[in-house]
């Protein structure tokens, strides 16, 4: 698949790219996809979350009335979860959600994300660019220029420019990420791709089989 390049200001450059159909025109597996999602979401999470069951929580053990003659149901103490203060039944307790998944299979996850941006042409290639200063309106003219204010953007490239990540820190809807940082979650999240040149080339070195 050719494409064009674009220069930072949105302008048509005269180069062209070939974007690798190993990588963006596959058949999409959406299972793939599914799994390698679930296991970034799974990651993200503290798991620091605890509750107190009656083990743990502090009260009399004492027995409220006598079983039998009260008219009433019967009660252990004061710690039973059906009271208002008392423990929590099978509460949730510090644990790691993080699971593992091989190589092969988040390769292709990633592959099948980016050949659903590239079939629906969400995918644009720019030149390698880097900004004099470090200020949000330099992005944010870049954004303008491709019609993409407003609207969530990753921006993949090769070189961490510090100017860069500086310039794009107070954009909500913007990220800008390292190639060798990209995973599935971020492109399917993302409603349009700006891949460098520079980028795009390691893009398809890493994905090679």
């Amino acid at each position: 698949m050719e494409v064009t390049v674009y220069d930072i200001k949105g302008a048509i450059t005269p180069k062209k790219v070939q974007l690798d159909d190993a990588i963006f025109a596959i058949e999409p597996n959406d299972h793939a996809i599914y799994l390698d999602v679930k296991q970034y979401l799974a990651n993200q999470r503290q798991g620091t979350h605890s509750s107190k069951e009656k083990s743990v929580l502090s009260g009399s053990t004492k027995k409220l009335h006598k079983q039998k003659g009260t008219g009433g149901s019967r009660k252990g103490g004061i710690k039973n979860p059906l009271f208002r203060g008392g423990a929590r039944i099978f509460g949730p307790h510090p644990r790691d959600y993080s699971f593992k998944l091989n190589k092969k299979l988040k390769k292709l996850a990633r592959k099948s994300a980016l050949s659903y941006k590239a079939k629906d042409e969400n995918i644009t290639v720019i030149e390698d660019f880097n900004f004099e200063t470090p200020k949000t309106k330099n992005f944010s003219e870049m954004l303008k220029n491709f019609q993409l204010t407003g609207k969530k953007t990753l921006v993949v490239v090769s070189k961490t420019e510090e100017n860069v990540i500086l310039a794009s820190r107070n954009l909500k809807r913007l990220k800008v990420m390292h190639v060798t940082e990209l995973n599935t979650y971020e492109i399917l999240d993302a409603t349009r791709l700006l891949i460098t040149e520079s980028s795009l080339r390691e893009i398809e070195n890493i994905h090679q089989n």
